[in-house]
């Protein structure tokens, strides 16, 4: 009995040992040093007419890629006009394989733009052919832009990108917010109406964003009427087009899971601007 009860009592301090090795070694894991962005390859000029120029118009826009510039360690490459028109950046910016649509992609460990946190894969309005930023009051004119689109990846931990977005002055306006599988407008951290309680990844949908007389105005997939309208007088508004992709290493993503396979992506199919 009493050698029975030493048995019982080794396999207990056995099972003690060998979880506490797992543990040991599941923190370890956890703490490994966060893996850093394999995106630093230079980009080549696209080819044979395969550019997302084709798809686009991208002459009053400027990029904002995941990757660092070159001699700035800290500071995402951004590309102007004229280098837009024959550019891509595979497999952050480019075309579909269709190539029917324009990839964004911005992985949640890639250097982010000041006063963020966050990456982007994005275009933000110009105006002047690509050669200034545009800025357009809300209270003055009408001021439209057109998306038609699919949010086709999310972060693993943090499923939560944005998909296009009005700034103005200072702050976002309205954003294009999916924290899947809840399709939203949304301003700062707030929803301000649900578009789809159930989005499906890589379904595609048309949003309209009008800006006049003070409003701003938002369109769902064609409907006649908006679907919300933020009452808001600004000076300096703008649109951006793209991904914004909502989590990152630092604070949301588990370390193993810092890696650039691990991304928001959003396939944009048309986004046309109007100002008059």
């Amino acid at each position: 009995m009493g050698n029975n009860k030493k048995f019982w009592i080794i396999i207990v301090i056995l099972l003690v040992v060998a979880l506490a090795l797992f543990a040991f070694r599941s923190k370890k894991i956890r703490m490994s040093p966060i893996s850093q962005p394999t995106i630093q390859q230079p980009s080549t000029p696209c080819t044979g007419g395969a550019c997302p120029s084709r798809i686009l118009d991208l002459t009053n826009w400027k990029l904002t890629l995941p990757v660092r510039s070159a001699g700035k360690s800290s500071d995402p490459q951004e590309i102007s006009q004229s280098q837009l028109k024959d550019y891509e950046f595979l497999p952050w910016f480019k075309l579909t394989a269709d190539q029917r649509g324009v990839q964004f992609r911005a992985p949640v460990n890639a250097p982010t733009t000041g006063n963020t946190n966050y990456a982007r894969s994005e275009l933000r309005e110009m105006t002047k052919g690509g050669t200034q930023e545009a800025f357009w009051p809300s209270t003055s004119g009408i001021h439209t832009l057109l998306l038609e689109e699919a949010i086709t990846a999310v972060p693993k931990s943090k499923p939560d990108v944005v998909a296009g977005q009005i700034h103005g002055d200072d702050d976002d306006l309205l954003v294009i917010r999916l924290e899947y599988p809840k399709l939203f407008i949304g301003r700062g951290k707030s929803n301000l109406l649900t578009l789809d309680e159930d989005y499906t990844l890589g379904k595609k949908f048309t949003v309209k964003f009008v800006a006049e007389d003070g409003k701003i105005m938002v369109y769902y997939n064609g409907s006649a009427d908006p679907v919300y309208v933020l009452e808001k007088k600004v000076k300096m508004a703008y649109f951006k087009v793209g991904v914004y992709t909502q989590s990152n290493c630092e604070t949301e993503e588990d370390p193993y899971l810092c890696t650039d396979g691990n991304y928001g992506e959003v396939v944009v199919y048309r986004a046309d601007l109007s100002h008059r």
